[in-house]
């Protein structure tokens, strides 16, 4: 490794050090790796912080959703990155999906496929497993509550129409959302997809409930049965 990339952060210019550049230009100017470098503090004999960073961030092709999904023992196998180090990576990606579930808990009112998308996502999109979830509504179709039916491994989960429906009659809900997360990112739904909500939609119509959407949860995208026609 060149001389170069030996140079501790400290012999930087100043204007140049994570810390000092986001006091002095704000947290905007700095890249990924930067905000990153600032979490893990240090980096090793042969690379700074930021350019550990950087090869992290290299390891998931700079896709910070990616980086979200990296399990602890996953991180620690980069050299510099200890227990504490990977830990606080964990942390902070945890911190941004607690933000974005936040900024979206104002919005009590579903009024499109992607108010539902932004509800979910935040949950689900790092998750290395398929969740299942409904979405209860009342008659002016704002948010009763949500409710996770089932969780289960990366090909699939069982979602019970039975326990759907015994969550939208025992909440008094108008009409449900079902929502599920394909971890590998494809968000075409697979024909078990479709058959559960066919199965759901003709029962839904005796129990006077009405089906209004099911959410298919890729990485940063979705599909959506009602917007296809598919409903």
């Amino acid at each position: 490794m060149d001389d170069l990339k030996r140079i501790s952060i400290k012999e930087w210019d100043y204007d140049d050090r994570p810390r000092e550049k986001m006091l002095i230009k704000g947290r905007k100017s700095l890249s990924n790796a930067e905000l990153i470098a600032i979490i893990i503090g240090s980096g090793n004999r042969e690379e700074s912080a930021v350019e550990l960073s950087k090869r992290i961030l290299n390891s998931v092709d700079n896709d910070l959703i990616s980086l979200g999904k990296l399990r602890i023992e996953e991180m620690i196998r980069f050299k510099g990155v200890g227990e504490a180090k990977a830990i606080g990576i964990a942390a902070a990606m945890e911190l941004g999906r607690r933000r974005r579930e936040a900024e979206v808990k104002e919005k009590k009112k579903i009024t499109s496929s992607k108010d539902v998308f932004e509800i979910f996502q935040p949950n689900m999109t790092d998750l290395p497993y398929e969740e299942f979830w409904v979405l209860l509504l009342n008659r002016a179709n704002k948010i009763i509550g949500k409710y996770q039916v089932s969780k289960g491994g990366v090909s699939g989960t069982i979602a019970d129409p039975k326990l759907i429906f015994n969550i939208a009659i025992s909440n008094l809900a108008s009409s449900i959302i079902l929502c599920h997360n394909h971890p590998s990112g494809n968000i075409k739904p697979s024909n078990e997809d479709t058959r559960l909500t066919n199965k759901i939609n003709k029962a839904c119509d005796l129990l006077e409930l009405k089906l209004l959407d099911h959410i298919i949860v890729g990485d940063q995208k979705y599909y959506s049965y009602a917007d296809e026609g598919m409903l």
